[in-house]
Parts: structure tokens; sequence; C-alpha cells
């Protein structure tokens, strides 16, 4: 089932759209590079479509129905909106549901240190990465700073061209005989991924007078201390804007395509709705890179309990009520899959692999070897979704991730599935994936996008 290179199907107002949308996104991903910031992005883009906080609606004792658009967040990490359709929540909601965090490195509770008058800081690497790729290129720290009396501060440095960057330092050529006589998961241990941060002493200080310099600048920009650390949360990201790539700029490439790519296309769906019949969804949440884990990942009760808080807030509340709406629901994981890359064929199927430029990605199960830790979704289900798409004009495509020994991977699509609820991981193609920095097509972003507001609408 040969699928097109889909630019080949635009007329000249439908690029424009295209173009129109690939600007946003890359706006998206230079304003939220850690799960916080993505976050409330999200929530600043919801509430100027007139979505209003669900915390606020059952603070006045507000009755919501059919029409209203509301939102949830939790922990600054994880976001739900929802736009109540005509029909009984009962019967099940439309849900588009990605995750906000991507690989990356995080800053140690007790990071800073000197050595051969560097400063450094210690890192912890989150998420699946190859350590190799994070050294000699600019990086970037985005985080927050909690003190003893809760205040908070806001950390953004290496982003704009008149801040300094951090980075890791590499061994050069010339000494690296031995170094590179190790395999590719050795060459970068993770205990070297430290960020120099300064090489600048303080005059007069004998000792540690480098890493009392840092301290000082902390000090003078952000009033903080070195304890500060114990109760800050600081991530290490590439330094540097998305970008348009390919001399015919038909590609983006930025840092976080996974899964912000899905995030964006999804929330930009959910605002798009103006009415609904069921009950539509979009939910965005972090952790999925470690597992889901933890009080802001999709294993928590976030997501349950704020459906919960809707149905009391329309008068609806009853378990059995709660346990329906979510059996009943249908849901697209939005999550990416691994685009075909013809410089490393040998790890992919090549007719069951997802290509740039030909739609949106269906990976009916994901899992590792004999499909372990996956969703594998119906068939009635999959029927449904190619009506919906093709009734639509949106182009799609299916997948597996890499060859059936090879590949795997995990997303949250079975964790909902615990529900009872129809799901199936669907997203976009994914070049370079967990690397500092991916690679998609406008196109997929474009068509993904209509693929998500046909499958809430209907």
């Amino acid at each position: 089932m040969e699928r097109k290179n889909i630019w080949l199907k635009y007329d000249k107002t439908e690029e424009e759209a295209l173009e129109n949308l690939s600007k946003e996104y890359m706006s998206y991903l230079d304003g939220g590079k850690t799960e916080r910031e993505v976050v409330k992005v999200s929530e600043e883009m919801a509430r100027e479509k007139g979505y209003r906080s669900l915390a606020e609606v059952l603070a006045e004792g507000r009755t919501l129905q059919a029409g209203d658009k509301v939102y949830a967040t939790w922990m600054k990490k994880a976001i739900a909106l929802f736009h109540i359709g005509t029909q009984p929540m009962e019967k099940g909601m439309n849900i588009l549901g990605a995750h906000v965090d991507s690989p990356r490195l995080d800053v140690k509770q007790n990071p800073l240190y000197e050595d051969s008058d560097f400063a450094y800081l210690d890192t912890h690497y989150y998420g699946g990465i190859k350590k190799y790729q994070w050294v000699t290129i600019p990086l970037a720290i985005h985080g927050v700073v909690v003190k003893k009396d809760g205040s908070v501060v806001d950390v953004v440095v290496g982003e704009e061209e008149k801040d300094p960057v951090v980075f890791i330092s590499d061994l050069l050529i010339h000494l690296s005989r031995e170094q590179l006589e190790k395999k590719a998961a050795k060459v970068i241990e993770g205990d070297d991924l430290n960020i120099i941060i300064g090489n600048k002493p303080v005059k007069g200080e004998e000792k540690e007078s480098v890493k009392k310099a840092v301290l000082n600048l902390l000090s003078d920009k952000y009033g903080m201390i070195e304890e500060d650390f114990l109760s800050a949360e600081l991530e290490v990201v590439p330094a540097g804007k998305a970008r348009e790539a390919g001399l015919d700029r038909s590609m983006i490439m930025a840092y976080g395509h996974d899964d912000r790519v899905c995030a964006f296309t999804s929330l930009v769906a959910m605002l798009e709705m103006e009415s609904v019949e069921r009950t539509a969804c979009t939910l965005l949440v972090d952790k999925e890179e470690i597992g889901s884990v933890g009080a802001t990942g999709m294993q928590s009760r976030f997501f349950e309990n704020t459906v919960a808080e809707l149905l009391e807030a329309m008068g609806e509340y009853k378990d059995l009520t709660l346990r329906r709406t979510l059996s009943n629901s249908r849901m697209l994981s939005s999550d990416v899959s691994a685009a075909y890359d013809p410089t490393y064929p040998q790890a992919f199927e090549k007719k069951n692999s997802a290509f740039l430029s030909k739609g949106m990605v269906f990976n009916k199960f994901t899992g590792s070897g004999g499909k372990g830790g996956s969703n594998d979704a119906n068939p009635e289900y999959m029927a449904d979704l190619r009506r919906i798409l093709d009734e639509n004009n949106v182009s799609f495509q299916t997948a597996e991730l890499g060859k059936v020994d090879v590949g795997g991977g995990g997303t949250i699509a079975y964790i909902l599935a615990h529900y009872g609820m129809e799901v199936i991981d669907c997203g976009v193609a994914v070049l370079n994936m967990h690397a500092p920095w991916e690679v998609v097509s406008k196109a997929d972003v474009y068509e993904t996008k209509k693929g998500y507001v046909a499958f809430l609408q209907n």
C-alpha cells in the first residue's frame, strides 16, 4: 500500500495554512522547552480561546453544561482541557492524549563543584538518550528555584543571543585512541555529563575561587545561595530556537518534537472546536519518558480525579457514571513514531515504517519483541478511524517502531486502555528521535492537526 508524498496534494491556500501552522508550532516549541513551560503556554492559549479554570468554576459553585469549556492543571506539569458536548458524559469522550516531557539532563540537588579551575554542575540524564550526542553542543538551563520562604525564581539562561551558554567537554581527537575503542554506549558515561559553567576565579580567594565566583553571580541575579539547589528543578536542554530545515524549508529541526509536536497539534485541534456532540478532551501529561510514573505522570489519578470533578460540576457525579464515562471513551494516544531513515535501513522493515511527508502515523501496537508492553488496538476501532479520516481527506499511514526484534518503545496508550476505552497510538513521524535536535515534516504536522480535528468532531 504505497502512500504518496502529501506535498503533492496541496494547493496554494493549503500550503499557506500549513506554513502558518508551522510558524505557530515553532513559537510553541521556543516557549516550551520544559514541561512546566509547555503547560504554562498551553494554559495561556486555552484562556485566550475562552477556557476557564475548573478550579474557578468549582469555587463559584456554578453548574457546567453543554458548550462550556474548562481546563485543569496539576502541579504545573500536566493539563486537561474539556469541551462539554451535547451527549451525556456517560456515553464517553473523544480524547487526545500526549506527553510534554522530553529527554534532557537534570541538575542534581547537590550539583556545584570545582575541579582544576572549572566550575561544574553535576547532572542526571532523563529518558533515553545517546549520551555522546550531548557533548560539545551549546546548552541552556531552564527551570525554577524555590526558596525556603516559598518564593519561586524562574531561570532561563542560554536562549537569547546575548546570553552565555553552558556545555559538556569532550576529549580531543588527538588523545582519543582508547576512547574510540569503546562501544558507543560507553564513549561518554552518565557520570561524565557534567556541565561546565565557569572558569573565572574571585580575586583574593585561594580555595574554590571559581565556584565562589559562580555563587556570587547566582546571588546577584537570582538571590540564590548554594543550599537553594536542594529545592530547585533545573533542566539542561539544547540552546537555540526551532529552525526550518532543508533548502526547501519543508522540515522543522528543533529540540523536543517528541512529544511536543503531538501536544501542540492536539491542543490546536481542541481549541478549534466550536461545538461538539461527544465531549472533547485534550490531555497533556508528564513523565512518559521514564514510565509515566509520579504524581504528574499518566499512572497518577490526576485524569480520573479531574473527570470526577467535572461530573460533579455538571451535577452528574456517581461512581458508576465516572466508570461509564471512561470506559465508553475513545482515545488517540498522540505520540510520535520513528521515521524511516534510508541511511540506516537495517533498523526498519520498510513496508511497515513511517515516512516523512506521508501523513499522520498510526501504530496499532508499540512495545518490543513479542509486543511486550503494548496496547494492541482493536481492528473495529481502526476501521472507524479510517472512515473518519478518508471522509475528511486526511492523509495517514501505519507503522511499527522498527523491526520486530530491533525496535520498541512505550507510550501512555496502555494506561488509558486500563479503563476499557478504545485507544490507539497516533502522531507524527520523527527523524533523529531522542537526539538533541529532532526533525519533522511541516506537512505531517499540518495533516496530523487535521486528523485530530476530524477525530474530535466525529
